[in-house]
Formats: structure tokens, C-alpha cells, sequence
């Protein structure tokens, strides 16, 4: 079965039909979720999912395009946080040069979430738009690969793949790999070993073809098997097979968890 391992059910886009979607999951062919924060009001949103579905698990975390927002308070919050049950990641948390935030303070609550991971012995959700080599240099800085760790909605270059993976991380690997124009990430998927990567949502964002443009969730993800299979001479099941073994065994989940 698969496991989507970067999803926001609590974003608002579901809240007509959220409950109902996800009960449905398992029944169709998705084992695990993975809720993943981006502010604190999601990340207690993301808490409520998890006591309410026993396959739906959660991270924690502040997206970089929310510290601006956040206070010192919230980190407190996230260290007490992260430590409740079905917890099994802090993220997503990293740099986004794409809107020209405040660079130094992401950098900050970047490294401080980073501690929070470490002391947690949680791996950790990383996201980066138009910041690889930053985001290499605090990785490799702070040993931030030490629990593990996942490249959220990979867009690099082969060449920064290899240098996240030789960190401990795997890639996340979404509906972005269907699209025509998405030369890079084809090429990852071609190079890097599948026993490196993980299929991920981000729903209700990036919908794969032929359904772009529409709400993302979870059912989509037979259209990433088929393209990563595609690109790697493999069927589906072996697709599914490994990337779930993957993901279970960088959260902790399931019989295949370290």
C-alpha cells in the first residue's frame, strides 16, 4: 500500500469533505498519512487529525514563510509539542528565498527548529525553494541528517541530490514528476536509487497529471507510481513496495520502522 508522506488535510480546502476523505483511504490503497505543519495553528490542527485517524500521523513544524509571523513562544510550544504521541517529524521547516523574506531570520528558526529535531531524535521536513546551497550549508552544519530526514517536493539538480542523500536525507518525490516541463526532477528520479526516495501530496497542492489544476489528495498518488516506475524500468508494486519501506523506516512506522 502507499504512504503520502507530505500532506495538509487541515488546510481549508478540505473542510468540506475532510472526515469523509479520509476514512475512505485505506480502503483505497493509501496505508499512511503524514499531516505536516507549517504554523501553529496548523500544527494543532495536524495534533486533532492524528488522535482522530489511526493511520494519519503528523509533523510539527513552521514553515519559513511563516517565522515572520511566529514568536519565541511558539517554538516553546513546538518543544513541549513534539514529544506527544504519533509525532514522527519536525517540519516543514527550512528556507524560501522565492518571496524575499527575511533570509537571516529564517536561517534562524531554521537551526533552532533543527535543535528541537535533535534533542527530540525526530527526523526532520525540510523545505527549500531557491535555496539549495544554504539549505546544504546548515544541514551539513548542524548534522541535521543525524535522525534522518526528507527533501520536501525535490526541485534541484542531480547533482544537489546526491549531496542531500550523501547527508542522510531521502527526496520527496510528487505530482510535480507528471508535469511536461519538469526536466529535473525526471532526472533525479532516473539517477537517484529508489531506495532514496519517498512519494509525497502536498495536497491539497501540486496535482499530478492528467489532473492538474484541480484539489491534490491522496488517490492521486497512482499517477507518481506509474511515472517514477516509467522513469526507473520498474512496475508499480516494486515503486510502491520501496517507497514505503522507506518512509517507514525514516518516521518509525509500521513493521519495516527501524
Amino acid at each position: 500500500m502507499i504512504f503520502d508522506t507530505h500532506a495538509h488535510y487541515d488546510d481549508e480546502a478540505f473542510d468540506d469533505d475532510r472526515e469523509k476523505l479520509l476514512e475512505r483511504m485505506q480502503n483505497r490503497g493509501v496505508e499512511y498519512i503524514v499531516n505536516v505543519g507549517s504554523t501553529i495553528q496548523s500544527c494543532k490542527s495536524t495534533l486533532g487529525l492524528v488522535r482522530r485517524f489511526p493511520y494519519v500521523y503528523g509533523a510539527l513544524g513552521i514553515h519559513p514563510s511563516s517565522v515572520a509571523d511566529s514568536k519565541e513562544e511558539d517554538l516553546d510550544w513546538l518543544k513541549k509539542s513534539v514529544y506527544k504521541p504519533k509525532i514522527v517529524a519536525v517540519g516543514e521547516i527550512g528556507l524560501d528565498y522565492h518571496w524575499n523574506n527575511n533570509d537571516e531570520q529564517q536561517k534562524e528558526w531554521f537551526k533552532k527548529q533543527i535543535e528541537i529535531a535533535k534533542e527530540a531524535k525526530l527526523p526532520v521536513i525540510i523545505h527549500s525553494r531557491e535555496a539549495a546551497e544554504d539549505t546544504y550549508e546548515i544541514l551539513k552544519e548542524t548534522n541535521a541528517g543525524e535522525y534522518g530526514g526528507i527533501i520536501h517536493c525535490f526541485s534541484y539538480s542531480v547533482e544537489m541530490a546526491k549531496k542531500f542523500v550523501d547527508l542522510g536525507f531521502l527526496l520527496g518525490v510528487g505530482g510535480t514528476v507528471t508535469f511536461k516541463n519538469a526536466k529535473k526532477i525526471t532526472e533525479v528520479v532516473k539517477e537517484i536509487p529508489l531506495d532514496k526516495i519517498v512519494l509525497e501530496t502536498d495536497c491539497p497542492y501540486m496535482t499530478p497529471e492528467p489532473n492538474r489544476g484541480k484539489r491534490n489528495d491522496s488517490f492521486y498518488l497512482p499517477y507518481v507510481v506509474n511515472k517514477v516506475a516509467e522513469l526507473k524500468g520498474l512496475m508499480p508494486a516494486q515503486v510502491i513496495h520501496i517507497t514505503t519501506a522507506n518512509a517507514k523506516r525514516v518516521y518509525g512506522i509500521g513493521n519495516d520502522a527501524y
